[in-house]
């Protein structure tokens, strides 16, 4: 059997929003198609951690610094909303970094441009997935937590990479995939199940700081007779194994 491509490095955020008497919201994207890898998926905004992000996070002694930048910079790529930048972007602002990002020019001058600055510490640090499934392209994603911005616009996508961005409750995207009408990838499903079990964003913070971020790595063994995809217990995670069958694709 061939070797497993090296893991790439990736940045995820999970952007939430306050709602008034009921769980927060978060910010989804439905993948197009015609993507490589995860087609058709709902996902979490975020990319791969490029070259420019190590350059814009500098000296910082922040841990996980290029990782949180990828994380803000794809967020605004993909969704047109700009978390963890001060002061707030107004919308012409958000739409001038976005032009830029998606012309491939260096963030940092872009944020320099419109008077801008990266609060990294807005965005905390969730998990580390690193699947080994044999897919056409494999990841090592940090996952990080972040409030949207007080007034946050619309999301608006990018149609190159997506087909909707929309918020709604982790439960109401679970139930949309038990239902078989939108379908996640083995970790956005165990994230989404974790993300449930939080009345609030506060919630999601103090879940955070229980739990040391180790990268996941998820194994196959026979559990109850029949093989599962599983996970370390003891994590935060209350879904450790799914059925084998179904784990890739749901």
């Amino acid at each position: 059997m061939s070797e497993l491509p090296d893991p790439i490095p990736a940045a995820t955020l999970v952007l939430m929003r306050p709602v008034a008497g009921g769980p927060p919201e978060l910010l989804m994207t439905e993948r197009t198609g015609q993507m490589a890898f995860a087609a058709g998926a709902l996902v979490f905004p975020g990319g791969r951690i490029d070259a420019d992000d190590h350059v814009t996070a500098g000296d910082s002694a922040l841990p996980l610094a290029a990782a949180r930048i990828a994380a803000i910079r794809e967020t605004i790529e993909e969704t047109g909303l700009a978390p963890g930048i001060v002061p707030a972007p107004d919308a012409a602002q958000v739409q001038a970094l976005r032009d830029g990002i998606l012309a491939g020019r260096p963030f940092a001058a872009l944020l320099a441009e419109q008077g801008l600055a990266l609060a990294l510490e807005a965005l905390t640090p969730f998990a580390r997935w690193c699947p080994n499934f044999r897919e056409t392209r494999r990841f090592d994603t940090f996952f990080f937590l972040a409030e949207a911005p007080a007034g946050a616009p619309a999301p608006a996508v990018a149609e190159a990479e997506a087909v909707r961005a929309f918020w709604a409750s982790a439960a109401e995207i679970l139930a949309e995939v038990d239902a078989g009408r939108a379908h996640v990838i083995f970790p956005t499903r165990r994230n989404l199940e974790r993300l449930a079990g939080f009345a609030s964003i506060a919630d999601a913070y103090r879940d955070a700081a229980r739990h040391p971020v180790i990268r996941i790595t998820p194994w196959v063994a026979e559990v109850d007779g029949a093989p599962h995809v599983c996970i370390p217990e003891g994590i935060g995670y209350p879904v450790t194994s799914e059925p084998l069958e179904t784990a890739r694709r749901r």
